[in-house]
């Protein structure tokens, strides 16, 4: 199974607002780096969609390190709340409907053919791919809210 790190970050001019989203591909020798905008949406939005993006981009089933400096996206799958979710009908524990649930249900099926490994990593620190993420989202943002 090919082996690929992604590194991911969404974010938003306002809460809601304009958002970005990026994510760095890297497998051996190659890199791919993608990004996209959406004129009305939420930081958590722009989370997800950038690990979706990323997982669908890979043409194989993969070994995944997936790296996000968001804890919403990484504790869905590292402390099972997804499980959980799924379990009651995406409801949550407050017994309302699962936010972002059209998001997290094409996240699960963009990862089902991949082995992944769901990482956090500081935000806007010294993690490179994780501040290249960061500059292709705002980029992303900036060129979607000039044109």
């Amino acid at each position: 199974m090919r082996e690929v790190i992604i590194y991911t970050d969404g974010a938003c001019s306002g809460n809601p607002g304009p958002g970005g989203w990026a994510a760095v591909l890297l497998s051996g020798p190659h890199r791919k780096e993608l990004s996209g905008f959406d004129p009305h949406t939420t930081n958590n939005r722009m989370e997800l969609q950038a690990a979706i993006e990323a997982l669908r981009a890979l043409k194989y089933p993969c070994k995944v390190k997936l790296y996000s400096d968001s804890a919403y996206l990484i504790n869905a799958f590292r402390q099972n709340w997804l499980a959980t979710w799924q379990r009651n009908g995406w409801v949550n524990s407050k017994k309302e409907p699962v936010e972002n649930q059209d998001l997290w249900q094409a996240l699960l099926e963009a990862a089902r053919p991949h082995q992944v490994e769901w990482l956090k990593v500081q935000g806007h620190a010294d993690n490179v791919e994780n501040n290249r993420c960061d500059e292709l989202a705002r980029a992303a943002i900036a060129a979607g809210t000039k044109g």
